[in-house]
């Protein structure tokens, strides 16, 4: 019970200290649906570097037909949270945690100003590997962007019993943004190399990870052109056209991701479970097709908002939604907002000055003109929780969550005088009277 108070006490303190810094990326809104707060554990976060040996170097490939394309060692930046193990003590953790609750010299999108963060993770705390294995969870950013654009969701996932491999992807980051082709290429075999690491890791002696990480239990989370390597990495394969695109990958080397092909056979792994989707990209440029993503044979979540500009909505994310026929999948709409719905964190002071290298404030790039941020990302957090917990954790509990009337704004909110569900209730499970609005739940099974 001491252990507990102390605990709550400390969350406490986490709380109270919200308003007094910029940049937070853990804010948590009083309207927020019931499971966007916090977990029970502490975090711990730190940051890494991995090298995938002898890839492809998409950026440098001559087009002369005869020249053997160059290889490279592939260097990938991870930031990596986890369940911590900290002192029980309030005044303790406020004397030696406080300033660790940072995250230094983060770029943002003009690649030339740097920000701090403030979150709850505390910078190489000691892993808490009483309650592991944890499940691991695999974020990957959009282009371009960097391992601290969800770093709001990894947060919370990691709070709530997780190891969360957030990657900087080479050739695809505000300060190194190369040919688009390496995206194209390599989004899903950072993502599956990543896996291989971290299950490396689990098994090394004297890692910090030694021991904590689930791998056989994995779930990635893609935005943007995260998304569309997390399509592939979940069994989606690229039609032809789009591994003949001039401007696409260089010499024809998408075609490794080729629907059908025995090169994305080979990539599918099976300890990936579930995959959420956000605004992925490429259906809109015909990169999809109703056969290469009827590849996808693990739960999907999709989400996106109705006006997204730069994947599409009704030719875009929700054609994709439509096509996956070889699954269960959910797909969450925000009305009216575009391609920045659910995922990016709340945009930096910093970023609302224009930006002389962009010609505009890099505030767009993180903001929606009609929904606020935090609260795009307390829903994120409330759905990402339910959906992992369900597929990833088996947490039968969570399945209430996606059964739901599809329009938020037609469910009725009815409950007797003790607060108790009247048999005319209908409202969004989890949120509170009056902040289900603007939201679209849709769900079909496989071979719907």
């Amino acid at each position: 019970m001491k252990r507990l108070l102390n605990s709550a006490a400390i969350v406490g303190l986490m709380v109270s200290t919200t308003l007094m810094a910029g940049n937070r990326i853990d804010q948590v809104r009083p309207d927020a649906p019931e499971l966007a707060p916090y977990g029970e554990h502490t975090i711990g976060v730190r940051t890494i570097t991995v090298t995938n040996p002898n890839q492809i170097d998409i950026v440098n490939i001559d087009t002369d037909p005869n020249t053997p394309h160059p290889r490279y060692d592939r260097e990938l930046t991870l930031e990596v949270w986890y369940p911590a193990e900290l002192p029980y003590d309030a005044n303790y953790y406020k004397k030696h945690y406080q300033k660790k609750r940072r995250y230094k010299n983060v770029y943002l999108r003009d690649g030339e100003t740097k920000v701090t963060l403030r979150g709850k993770a505390v910078r190489n705390a000691q892993p808490n590997v009483f309650d592991g294995p944890y499940p691991l969870i695999i974020i990957s950013h959009g282009y371009p962007g960097n391992r601290f654009l969800l770093s709001h969701l990894a947060e919370n996932l990691a709070s709530k019993g997780y190891v969360v491999a957030a990657i900087d992807h080479k050739d695809s980051t505000y300060r190194d943004q190369s040919a688009f082709g390496s995206t194209l290429v390599n989004r899903p075999l950072d993502q599956m190399f990543v896996l291989n690491e971290m299950a490396r890791f689990h098994n090394e002696a004297n890692h910090f990870l030694a021991g904590i990480v689930d791998t056989d239990n994995t779930g990635l989370i893609g935005y943007s052109m995260g998304g569309y390597g997390a399509l592939i990495s979940a069994g989606a394969g690229v039609t032809q056209q789009s591994v003949n695109y001039p401007w696409g990958a260089a010499d024809g080397t998408l075609g490794i991701h080729l629907a059908g092909s025995q090169t994305h056979e080979d990539l599918i792994d099976p300890r990936l479970k579930a995959v959420i989707a956000i605004g992925p990209w490429g259906k809109n440029f015909f990169f999809w097709d109703q056969v290469g993503l009827s590849g996808i044979e693990i739960p999907m979540l999709y989400i996106a908002g109705s006006d997204d500009d730069v994947s599409g909505y009704d030719n875009g994310v929700k054609a994709i939604f439509d096509e996956s026929m070889g699954t269960d999948r959910y797909l969450l709409t925000f009305q009216f907002a575009n391609h920045n719905a659910a995922a990016p964190m709340p945009a930096p002071k910093e970023s609302w000055k224009v930006s002389d290298s962009l010609g505009y404030a890099p505030f767009d790039h993180y903001a929606d003109p009609v929904w606020d941020t935090v609260r795009m990302n307390n829903i994120a957090q409330h759905f990402a929780t339910a959906f992992m917990g369900l597929y990833i954790k088996q947490e039968l509990d969570k399945a209430p969550y996606f059964d739901l009337v599809e329009n938020s704004g037609d469910g009725v909110y009815s409950v007797d005088s003790n607060g108790n569900p009247t048999a005319d209730h209908t409202y969004w499970r989890g949120f509170q009277d009056r902040t289900a609005k603007g939201l679209k739940m849709e769900f079909k099974a496989k071979n719907q």
